[in-house]
């Protein structure tokens, strides 16, 4: 199935967690994430049960340091 991350597709499995798409990305580490799926946060406890669907969106955004 595809679903859309941050405006880019990408082909997953079905039945596809939150959790498991961080890590098929490579982000896997969660630290200064924050997820949305079709523009609702997704709180962190709930990455690994919160399954997604064909054609979700999925926003990602990252903390960074900086000044």
């Amino acid at each position: 199935m595809e679903v859309h991350v941050n405006n880019k597709l990408y082909a997953v499995q079905p039945d596809t967690s939150v959790s498991a798409l961080l890590q098929f990305i490579q982000l896997s580490s969660g630290k200064g994430i924050a997820v949305a799926v079709n523009r609702r946060v997704v709180p962190r406890p709930e990455w690994p049960s919160t399954r997604l669907m064909p054609d979700d969106h999925v926003t990602i955004i990252q903390a960074t340091q900086g000044g």
